[in-house]
């Protein structure tokens, strides 16, 4: 169907139009703007409770990662931004454990669904406030959180892989010259 409109009552529609958003702007004109100070608040700048920023990995009391490289925040990670490097070593007590050698975080990748701190069953990771992460590299986003394990450290772990070794292969002939006297007896009988 045509338009019943004249040209007159259409030129009105759009003067009413105009004049309505004239008034929208003219009502935002007069309000009051905040403005931040961004650069010079930072250290002021509130930052809601629930902001995700920046992955991070405290330290125990010990000056210790709490992490104990069980990979379930990598595992949980929906677009694999964590990357876990680990080693069994063997422990003064002779049991074998794993050892956290590098926990890489890609903040360029990261989503910040938080799905990684709330798998984590040890407090070993968590997110802070940190809002400021523009870089130049995506090079510069893949962090190390971990605090690598000492070259002395390291050195333990081998010494009691040699003394686990050691005693394992004293136990084994104890067994075998236990299981010789049992089949001596054996034959005697």
């Amino acid at each position: 169907m045509a338009n019943k409109k004249s040209w007159l009552g259409a030129a009105v529609e759009g003067v009413k139009t105009l004049l309505t958003g004239m008034d929208t702007t003219m009502g935002e004109y007069l309000t009051p703007k905040i403005a931040e100070q961004y650069p010079e608040n930072r250290k002021t700048q509130h930052v809601s409770e629930r902001h995700r920023g920046t992955l991070v990995m405290p330290v125990d009391e010990n000056g210790k990662n709490k992490c104990t490289a069980c990979t379930l925040c990598e595992k949980t990670c929906p677009n694999g931004s964590i990357k876990i490097t680990s080693v069994m070593v063997t422990t003064a007590e002779g049991k074998k454990k794993k050892l956290l050698q590098d926990y890489q975080y890609d903040l360029g990748d990261c989503m910040f669904c938080q799905l990684c701190v709330n798998a984590c069953n040890f407090g070993a990771i968590k997110f802070v406030k940190d809002f400021e992460n523009a870089v130049f590299s995506r090079e510069a986003l893949v962090q190390h959180l971990n605090i690598a394990p000492s070259e002395e450290e390291m050195a333990q772990y081998a010494e009691n892989a040699k003394i686990a070794a050691a005693k394992a292969a004293e136990e084994a002939k104890a067994k075998a010259a236990a299981a010789q006297a049992e089949d001596a007896k054996v034959k005697e009988a």
